[in-house]
């Protein structure tokens, strides 16, 4: 297949007018390597890596911490028309006995023609700081545990790829050092303060859980996780751009703060794709109303939107589209350990495309 007269963006976040070629599945080097000549015309379009998706719940009504392996087809299909071609299903904070066999139940799951591809699984709970659980239920959280996680992790395949750590509880500093290099660990809901963040950072932490949210504010005394992390520059920072969750000034200053390392994430639950409504969100209750969706009690209790639509609001809020293009698909890839296979449109990593217009509006998936 050729993709013929795009502007195709490069590993160095330009665009270059030129042909991208496809064999197999594969992007190839050059028209001499491809069997299949078949065109599309990509004039006056943008060619684009698949988006990649490392942080969401769920989305057109269906949670992955149901254990519904139809329920998750489902969600990838969806992830896939939305230009999300690589997602990492996201577990809430539930009681162990669930995710053990959550994860039990999709370590075997296989994605079909026309979904997002599993890259990994993210496990968000239940390792958390009670005080900063957010929408994650208080009666589920527990000491970080060596040996549940790999209990987990082995259960579902050794598919794990990120993990949420409040660093501020007991057992914390442990858990970082013993798993530090089976899993990319990521900070959040968490009260930590700078002197304890920067801490796990330095012991392997290397990730932070939706910047802003679900930690202290970054204050010219007590610069929290926020100050740590953007010190450390191995450390990748997720940020949820749906317009809700953080203010477009902090959105501008999060990148200037994380250069080269802001991860887009939707953090979505099921309600994206859906209308208003309630819905259940780890046994919870949750109301939408447009983009917004909360507890009973007012908290802010994941997206209703995507992280196609997240990259355009990146845009509109001003920062630049070649930043925000590598911020859901460079740098989630580096994030995870998958770059060398996604992420960009490079000789020898698969397939994944998308075309759009110049209003960044989506064409078509590949």
């Amino acid at each position: 297949m050729i993709i013929k007269n795009g502007s195709v963006y490069q590993e160095d976040k330009t665009f270059v007018k030129k042909d991208l070629y496809i064999e197999n599945g594969f992007i190839v080097e050059s028209a001499g390597q491809i069997t299949d000549h078949s065109e599309i015309d990509a004039s006056d379009l943008l060619v684009l890596p698949g988006l990649i998706d490392i942080h969401s719940h769920g989305a057109v009504g269906h949670d992955f911490s149901d254990g519904n392996p139809e329920g998750l087809e489902k969600i990838l299909a969806y992830e896939y028309a939305n230009g999300i071609t690589s997602y990492c299903p996201t577990s809430m904070t539930i009681h162990r006995e669930e995710l053990e066999h959550l994860f039990e139940r999709m370590g075997n799951f296989q994605e079909g023609r026309g979904m997002a591809h599993v890259a990994g699984i993210n496990m968000e709970g239940p390792f958390l700081d009670a005080s900063k659980k957010g929408a994650h239920r208080q009666e589920c959280i527990m000491a970080p545990d060596v040996d549940f996680f790999r209990k987990c992790n082995q259960a579902c395949g050794n598919r794990i790829c990120l993990v949420t750590l409040a660093p501020d509880v007991e057992g914390a500093m442990e858990f970082v050092r013993e798993l530090h290099n089976e899993v990319s660990i990521s900070l959040g809901h968490t009260g930590a303060d700078y002197d304890t963040a920067k801490a796990a950072l330095k012991a392997g932490a290397n990730h932070v859980t939706h910047l802003f949210n679900a930690m202290l504010p970054l204050g010219h005394r007590a610069p929290g996780l926020i100050g740590a992390a953007a010190e450390e520059e191995n450390c990748m920072a997720e940020l949820i751009c749906d317009g809700i969750h953080v203010h477009e000034s902090m959105v501008r200053a999060a990148f200037k703060l994380f250069p080269g390392r802001i991860v887009l994430i939707s953090d979505s639950m099921r309600a994206a794709g859906m209308e208003d409504g309630t819905y259940d969100l780890g046994g919870q209750q949750v109301t939408v109303n447009g983009k917004l969706a909360t507890l009973s009690d007012g908290t802010i209790a994941g997206s209703a939107t995507n992280l196609y639509d997240c990259m355009r609001t990146a845009v509109s809020f001003g920062i630049p589209v070649e930043e925000a293009i590598a911020a859901a698909t460079i740098n989630p890839a580096r994030s995870i350990g998958i770059y060398d296979r996604v992420g960009s449109l490079s000789p020898g990593k698969r397939a994944d495309v998308i075309l759009a217009d110049r209003n960044l509006k989506l064409v078509k998936v590949i």
